[in-house]
């Protein structure tokens, strides 16, 4: 006859097992919730109804019940929101890329001068955006190239009062891109 598991009300005389530990024994005294019992190997011990499983057979618990029925009884665990590393914290909120090909369809038979006025007005567009969105950091990828656009960008950026500007981290960008530090409260 295979074993049962029952969880609750215990009777001197019943049998039973230990949830946490490898013990039974015969259950000799009830006390509200604590109960008291002669193990198997003839001490006595204390514990409360909670940690007990009474059996009703001839064969020993499972690992497994005994696990199934602490699983039952567990408390779920809360889930920690995720921790923003240092370095994620301090990562740029907006990218704007500068290159030509990403901001024409076909750059064909325009003049350097042309294209340069496009990735300025884009760039004069985009950190008006972030100002007025409160965004505060904002990197412009501009490229190596000769640097004709990395200076005009310089030079925009100069005529703001709250903006502060930097090389962008060389790690992510190269020498390719400057980062924009909006103050916010000016």
């Amino acid at each position: 006859m295979p074993e049962r598991l029952i969880m609750g009300k215990f009777s001197i005389g019943d049998r039973v097992e230990v949830l946490d530990e490898t013990i039974s024994g015969t259950i000799q005294k009830v006390d509200g919730d604590f109960v008291t019992l002669i193990t198997d190997d003839g001490f006595q011990m204390q514990y409360t109804a909670a940690d007990l499983v009474k059996i009703e057979g001839d064969i020993s618990v499972t690992n497994y019940e005994v696990a199934k029925v602490k699983k039952e009884k567990e408390i779920p665990k809360r889930r920690k929101a995720p921790t923003i590393k240092p370095k994620e914290r301090s990562a740029p909120k907006m990218e704007v890329d500068l290159h030509i090909y990403q901001l024409v369809k076909s750059s064909k038979g325009m003049s350097n001068y042309d294209m340069l006025n496009i990735q300025l007005e884009t760039a004069k567009r985009q950190l008006d955006f972030a100002i007025g969105k409160r965004i505060q950091k904002v990197v412009f990828i501009h490229g190596v190239g000769e640097g004709v656009l990395k200076e005009e960008l310089r030079y925009l950026f100069n005529r703001y009062d709250n903006v502060r500007f930097y090389d962008a981290d060389y790690q992510k960008y190269g020498l390719g891109a400057t980062e924009v530090y909006i103050y916010q409260n000016t």
